[in-house]
């Protein structure tokens, strides 16, 4: 039976990551990325900057774990082969092709303002197009990572191979479930607090790869359990008033900080509240969004897709902006947000009819 609370959490998730990056491009709080703020904090504060407060302690995290209760349900239909293979088109490909069929043309408004400083003087075209595809990357870290996580959940699988793993993590009960999240406090503590900037530090802490394997492989082994999902269901009420709370107290005490920092993400407060938003989410949908229609259908199929491509409006559109007009910033975040949720079904929709193109960048086969 399909789980409609699953996939209209998902694509509610995509959702916010969308709104996430309107509000992300124009921060001023230090976050790495976008094109920066109108003014410096704390003399300009940019109180709509929250958003990314409230935001980034869960939303990936939760998708990750989404992803590995998917993995557990795709696996029990289909051999790991054929699984691993759709995982690879559907993944790698537009995280690899796709960033020069499509991506280049996010690297080039990425790295707009440093061509302008004279950054890419002697570079030849060619040079240059593999520096914007390079740069173009974007939100697709996400899939290229998880392509990497299906690897080793395909290691893991073999290692316990009659599912006693599996089985025993079923039986968690809800304190359990929530002392799991001690388990992404040690996945934060693998980031590199000093990151040099002449090395790939930076990179490797954007990946998180021992961070966001915890969330996969919980939602493998013990949020595919109908029975654990049953006991996040039934506490959703007071797991969203304890996330309110301690969200509440996280942005009080810390708003003006690098929310994306290793200090900041790997605090206990910081991880206490990402993971009982989490939580919170999945047993809010199961109790009062475990159904579907035609506009959660279409989403449900092309929220994948809206994910894929909706870094390319977001950063021309900002960057067009900022750099060429005098609109005031509150005009800019509203057509910028107007922008993203109307532009990038509209680009999906039409890169998904055309044929080749629809496979390097959606990983799509033919319709």
């Amino acid at each position: 039976m399909r789980k409609h609370w699953l996939d209209n959490l998902r694509w509610v998730t995509v959702l916010l990551v969308l709104f996430y990056h309107v509000i992300y491009f124009y921060n001023n709080k230090g976050v790495f990325g976008g094109i920066g703020g109108f003014g410096e904090y704390p003399e300009w504060h940019q109180y709509q900057d929250v958003v990314m407060y409230i935001l980034y302690p869960f939303f990936m995290p939760l998708l990750f774990l989404l992803a590995g209760i998917s993995a557990r349900y795709a696996l029990q239909k289909q051999s790991p082969g054929k699984w691993f293979g759709a995982r690879t088109r559907k993944l790698l490909v537009p995280g690899t092709i796709g960033l020069l069929v499509f991506h280049w043309m996010v690297g080039y408004f990425n790295t707009a303002v440093a061509a302008r400083m004279g950054a890419f003087d002697g570079v030849p075209p060619i040079g240059r197009y593999f520096m914007c595809a390079f740069s173009g990357i974007g939100p697709l870290w996400f899939i290229q990572l998880l392509w990497l996580l299906c690897i080793v959940l395909l290691i893991v699988r073999a290692i316990d191979s009659k599912d006693k793993i599996w089985n025993w993590c079923g039986k968690a009960g809800i304190v359990t479930i929530i002392l799991l999240g001690l388990m992404l406090w040690a996945g934060e503590q693998t980031l590199i607090k000093n990151p040099r900037p002449e090395s790939l530090d930076g990179l490797f802490n954007l990946y998180k790869p021992f961070f966001y394997l915890v969330p996969f492989l919980l939602g493998y082994f013990v949020f595919s359990h109908d029975e654990v999902q049953q006991k996040v269901k039934q506490a959703w009420i007071p797991l969203m008033a304890c996330t309110i709370i301690s969200g509440g107290i996280l942005i009080g005490t810390t708003f003006g900080q690098d929310n994306t920092s290793p200090a900041y993400l790997g605090s206990p407060l910081n991880n206490l509240y990402g993971w009982l938003a989490c939580l919170a989410m999945i047993g809010w949908f199961q109790a009062k969004f475990d159904r579907t229609g035609n506009f959660a259908g279409y989403m449900a199929r092309s929220s994948y897709g809206l994910y894929i491509v909706h870094n390319l409006v977001v950063a021309a559109l900002a960057y067009m902006m900022k750099t060429y007009t005098t609109l005031p910033p509150m005009a800019m975040y509203a057509i910028l947000a107007v922008a993203i949720f109307t532009l990038s079904p509209v680009l999906y929709e039409i890169i998904r009819r055309i044929p080749v193109i629809r496979w390097c960048v959606l990983g799509e086969k033919k319709r």
